[in-house]
Formats: C-alpha cells, structure tokens, sequence
C-alpha cells in the first residue's frame, strides 16, 4: 500500500492517526464518538479504529455521489 503525506496505512488506527488520516482534530473525533457518528472500538479506555470501516464510513458520507445512468 502507498503512503499518503507520511501517514502510514494501517489496518487499525488510534485517534492521533485517525486524525492525521482524515486531516481533522482529535477533539472533533472525539465529539464524533460521543455522538455515535463515526465507527469506533473501544479497548480498555483507548479507542481503536478499523480502516476499512472508516473508509467505508467514508464512503457512505458522500454527497455528491453522480446518479448511476
């Protein structure tokens, strides 16, 4: 897989990669998981996040998805 920007991909990812991965704060993810608005696990008091599921998750947040003709 290739690097984007020095991020490395992995499968799993804590919040500080999560953040580098998606490009937002820390605090705007944790206000995602208190509102239950982003795939999140929770190991012990640490929260693990999958990348295909964000991805995923990502995908499904799309906007301007073009109509299939």
């Amino acid at each position: 897989m290739e690097k984007i920007q020095n991020i490395p991909s992995k499968q799993i990812m804590d919040i500080k990669e999560l953040s580098e991965y998606l490009g937002i704060g820390k605090s705007k993810i944790y206000s995602l998981i208190r509102m239950k608005k982003i795939p999140a696990s929770k190991i012990g008091r640490q929260y693990r996040f999958s990348k295909d599921i964000v991805d995923g998750w990502l995908s499904d947040k799309i906007i301007t998805k073009k109509e299939n003709i």
